[in-house]
């Protein structure tokens, strides 16, 4: 399976993204998917993440501005982002986890996209 993320930029203060992560290659059955951020110096941060009966959950710091949504049809994965923050400048990567057509479940990751917020 690959993912690959697009939509990410550079953007100004207040602006708004929608990051996408498309999955394709072999068939899975989706169980989770979820949105990490990496600023540069600073630990990987787990901000959004959705599962199977697409609950979502979000880390403090982006409740209200992120939201995580999926597309099963298409295989995708979105992170609409509102009214950007400096601080939300980071790379952002995508993983899905998923069982594959035999064996137990796997993780995959995708290869990152780079936010930058900024005047």
């Amino acid at each position: 399976v690959k993912l690959v993320e697009s939509g990410g930029g550079l953007v100004q203060p207040g602006g708004s993204l929608r990051l996408s992560c498309a999955a394709s290659g072999s068939p899975f059955t989706f169980k989770a998917a979820g949105w990490y951020r990496q600023a540069l110096g600073m630990q990987r941060e787990l901000v959004a993440r959705i599962f199977r009966n697409d609950t979502t959950d979000y880390a403090d710091s982006v409740k209200g501005r992120f939201t995580i949504s999926r597309v099963s049809d298409i295989n995708t994965v979105y992170l609409q982002i509102h009214n950007l923050k400096p601080e939300d400048t980071a790379v952002y990567l995508c993983y899905e986890e998923g069982w594959p057509l035999s064996g137990p479940s796997r993780l995959w990751w995708g290869q990152g996209t780079q936010v930058t917020v900024s005047t």
